[in-house]
């Protein structure tokens, strides 16, 4: 019992650390907190006594077991519902989510990494987020150290050619307030000169709320598009600030209950690049 006692302070110690790699592997919270399960039981069962590492031991799993489980998460987002977004999490607590920093928690950079291999994804989210060494990479995802590094370089590039230059939090939150006020008075000019020209609004119901199953494109077409539901939209509407994915939001609950949580990616220029809706109740718990 004493030895059990023992594996569980370990890894209550590290939980942090593997719930960040997960979660930034799957995009899910739930899913992040089942895998972690899995991971507790085999760290149950293994002969903890040939461990020389615990921390880098679970990591290790954790990972392995992740890059498995996000081949399963593509092959569901691509059946999903209208667009799919990664889970929102209230990050106020833990802003960088058990990590060295908070990179590739931001929700616009978990989309883009839905672009990338699992393995190409494991090797960015170790290297940018939890700094780890080229060499522990390559034992973690059991390749070459020269490998590991073209595998983040490639990533890199890849996101770099996506995304503009986001801008500072200060000014995100600036154009959030903007949004929400323009959008809850269906000021369609104020709407317009807030987006870039090819801003996205997209929306993820999981066809269970109702949402956009498909993404809005244009500065004016968003912008009518918000407008159009204005009204029937925000009545009876409360709107509270939060913190999610280490990003400014919006919570909107009517009586009581949160319905929704809207965030903006914006960029250096001061302009809005996309607006996500997250809408589907099975995804809005991490964030409430």
């Amino acid at each position: 019992m004493e030895d059990l006692d023992d594996a569980a302070a370990v890894f209550a110690e590290v939980r942090p650390r593997l719930f960040g790699i997960a979660y930034r592997m799957l995009g899910s919270a739930v899913d992040a907190e089942d895998l972690l399960q899995e991971v507790w039981l085999r760290w149950q069962t293994c002969d903890r006594s040939v461990v020389a590492n615990p921390g880098a031991y679970l990591a290790t799993t954790t990972t392995r077991l992740a890059i498995n489980a996000t081949r399963t998460a593509y092959a569901r987002h691509e059946t999903y519902i209208g667009p799919w977004l990664p889970e929102p999490v209230d990050t106020s607590a833990d802003p960088q989510l058990g990590a060295e920093r908070g990179a590739a928690l931001e929700l616009a950079v978990l989309l883009l990494l839905e672009k990338l291999t699992p393995t190409e994804r494991a090797a960015y989210v170790l290297r940018e987020a939890f700094d780890y060494p080229y060499r522990q990479i390559a034992e973690i995802v059991q390749t070459t150290e020269v490998t590991a590094r073209q595998l983040v370089s490639r990533a890199r590039k890849h996101l770099a050619a996506e995304r503009r230059t986001p801008a500072e939090l200060p000014e995100q939150r600036r154009l959030l307030t903007a949004f929400v006020a323009a959008a809850q008075a269906g000021d369609l000019s104020t709407l317009e000169k807030l987006f870039a020209a090819d801003v996205i609004s997209y929306s993820d119901g999981g066809g269970v709320a109702r949402a956009s199953r498909i993404p809005v494109r244009g500065a004016t077409t968003v912008a009518k598009y918000v407008r159009a539901f204005a009204d029937r939209f925000w009545a009876g509407v409360v709107v509270t600030p939060t913190i999610v994915n280490g990003a400014h939001a919006m919570r909107l609950s009517r009586d009581d209950e949160v319905f929704a949580v809207v965030t903006v990616t914006a960029s250096a220029d001061g302009r809005i690049d996309q607006v996500l809706w997250m809408m589907n109740p099975g995804k809005l718990s991490a964030a409430v």
